[in-house]
């Protein structure tokens, strides 16, 4: 899967990572819905810590579509709210 990061790029990401990544979205979830700003922070930092070293970074100029954003590292809590679905931000 094709996974851009907002502001760094793309990365190449196997399907068998999204369970491990699932747990750190979840967390993140819970941490929104309770208001834990420094918590959500943390957590969205390790978020996209996980998924730079799981993925295989793609060329800048590479024009794959991306099938699944997430937000930049300093995404505010509402910004990071408003890319929410059902699922949080990593489907599944």
């Amino acid at each position: 899967m094709i996974v851009r990061i907002m502001g760094e790029g793309q990365v190449k990401l196997a399907d068998s990572h999204f369970a491990e990544l699932n747990k750190l979205d979840d967390e993140l979830l819970e941490e929104m819905e309770s208001g834990d700003g420094p918590g959500f922070r943390a957590t969205l930092l390790a978020l996209l810590d996980k998924v730079r070293e799981l993925g295989t970074p793609l060329p800048d100029d590479a024009l794959e579509p991306s099938e699944l954003i997430l937000p930049a590292p300093d995404a505010t809590l509402d910004e990071v709210r408003d890319m929410l679905s059902d699922d949080g931000l990593i489907p599944g």
